[in-house]
């Protein structure tokens, strides 16, 4: 473990402060997100260098625009990077050009729309515009974009399967608004039980802790409830995920082969516990299975260059892969799946059991929510703020309900609020103390579990989870 001084510690929740704003401005991240659908919309980012020119740069980010409101102009904007071969970071960037292909709904003909330049962004910014007769469609619409630059010899599809897995939007309906005003910070609410802590170090009942790659703090980068209310963190620096019994009876220890880095954990009922590794230079993410004792079970290659979640749906693990923004099941019927596979079966939100579905996005102050249960009752929210808002950590359907959890932020400090949502509005809303002093990976810090929600948090000192219990009756 290296020891920190206050010094550093300080200079560094500053850089981590101002490099989370920078980075969640125009995204929720997740987010972002079968049959149940949460779209943690997130920022999808590409990078690709293939074909003869190895090193030959071609980066694109785009928002998809999940769900839309009657009579506004819809965008499609794809932020893009490009270098040929051998060119520095200050060269001029290659030309490219590219096509966006939508239609109404998930069938018939696609219509080609040329991407043009937007003079009023910065540079390297290409945007269509699509008509009202497409955008208007009850059905909502879908679509894929290719980018092609001859100087750095790279075209790109995206997602990447194409017309296989399009993105998805899709109209928000008839919503019911809800105006959180301006928060209120320093007056979180009080958990009901500390269901787990540990100190940093390298005891047996330790976490470590490191320095990340961008200087902040790392450990106990994720945490997971299983259904019996069991805590499980992944101690990545140490190797091994610690536990916890539901009544605090048992401390588990259980070492895991991973790579000890920031990575994601999920585990399943059968207690199959997943770790998905994301920061694997030159290589793409993976996807390693343990049983209880950690023995391991297999790994999965990630389809594409990087993913920010694994979840469990209901065959299986799923993880939020980029630059698709798509949820894409990595086992199908007991066995791995190909890269192929997976950006064939990519859609944009995550599979809840039950069969209900969720749609978030979040737009500057603004999140749009969309359930739709398993009879295909929908229920639609509008959720404004007058405090900033940044990543949507959270968004899973409680039974006829939704439970959200979203950071809020001012250029000084943050807190993160978890709402519940009914056909009447908001029901119940909960303030958080941050508590991430340690970098974590991006959406760990929340779990719902029956009735109540659990935070992994950490201060100077350690880590810890807390029970917070919800009034849904």
């Amino acid at each position: 473990m290296r020891t920190k001084t206050p010094t550093a510690i300080t200079s560094r929740l500053q850089f981590r402060w101002s490099r989370r704003i920078a980075g969640t401005t125009g995204a929720v991240l997740g987010t972002c997100m079968g049959v149940a659908l949460v779209a943690l919309a997130t920022v999808a980012g590409a990078h690709q260098s293939v074909g003869a020119d190895a090193k030959a740069v071609f980066d694109v980010t785009h928002l998809p625009p999940l769900l839309t409101i009657p009579g506004e102009p819809v965008e499609l904007r794809y932020d893009v990077h490009c270098l040929p071969a051998g060119m520095d970071v200050d060269a001029k960037p290659c030309d490219v050009r590219g096509t966006v292909f939508v239609r109404r709904g998930s069938l018939g003909a696609y219509r080609a729309f040329p991407l043009q330049v937007d003079e009023t962004a910065n540079e390297g910014r290409y945007v269509a515009v699509l008509p009202r007769d497409i955008t208007s469609s009850s059905a909502g619409f879908s679509y894929y974009a290719v980018l092609e630059s001859d100087a750095a010899h790279l075209v790109m599809t995206l997602p990447a399967a194409g017309t296989r897995s399009p993105q998805h939007s899709m109209p928000l309906g008839r919503s019911v608004d809800v105006s959180l005003g301006a928060h209120m910070f320093g007056a979180p609410d009080q958990a009901n039980a500390r269901v787990f802590s540990a100190a940093w170090g390298d005891g047996p009942t330790d976490v470590g802790l490191e320095d990340g790659r961008n200087l902040p703090p790392a450990g106990g980068s994720s945490f997971d409830i299983d259904v019996g209310g069991n805590v499980h963190v992944l101690d990545q620096v140490h190797r091994r995920v610690l536990g916890r019994a539901a009544d605090g009876s048992e401390a588990t220890t259980v070492p895991v082969g991973i790579d000890g880095t920031i990575a994601d954990i999920a585990v399943e009922p059968s207690g199959t516990t997943y770790v998905l590794e994301t920061e694997r230079a030159d290589h793409r993410p993976v996807l390693r299975a343990f049983t209880e004792s950690g023995e391991a079970q297999g790994t999965v290659e990630i389809g594409e260059r990087t993913a920010s979640e694994v979840r469990i749906g209901p065959d299986g693990p799923i993880v939020l892969q980029q630059p698709s923004s798509q949820w894409v099941p990595v086992v199908v019927n007991g066995q791995s799946a190909s890269a192929s596979m997976q950006a064939a079966a990519g859609q944009p939100g995550r599979t809840f059991r039950g069969g209900s579905k969720v749609i978030v996005l979040r737009r500057g102050s603004e999140i749009r929510a969309l359930a739709i249960s398993a009879n295909g009752t929908r229920r639609a929210w509008r959720i404004t703020s007058a405090t900033p808002l940044a990543e949507v950590q959270l968004a899973q359907p409680m039974g006829s309900r939704l439970f959200l959890v979203v950071r809020v932020y001012t250029d000084s400090r943050d807190e993160f609020v978890a709402l519940v949502l009914g056909s009447e509005g908001l029901i119940q809303e909960l303030s958080f103390n941050s508590a991430d002093w340690a970098e974590t990976a991006p959406l760990s810090r929340f779990r719902v579990v029956g009735p109540s929600v659990y935070q992994l948090g950490s201060t100077p000192t350690g880590i810890f989870v807390d029970r917070y219990d919800l009034d849904v009756g």
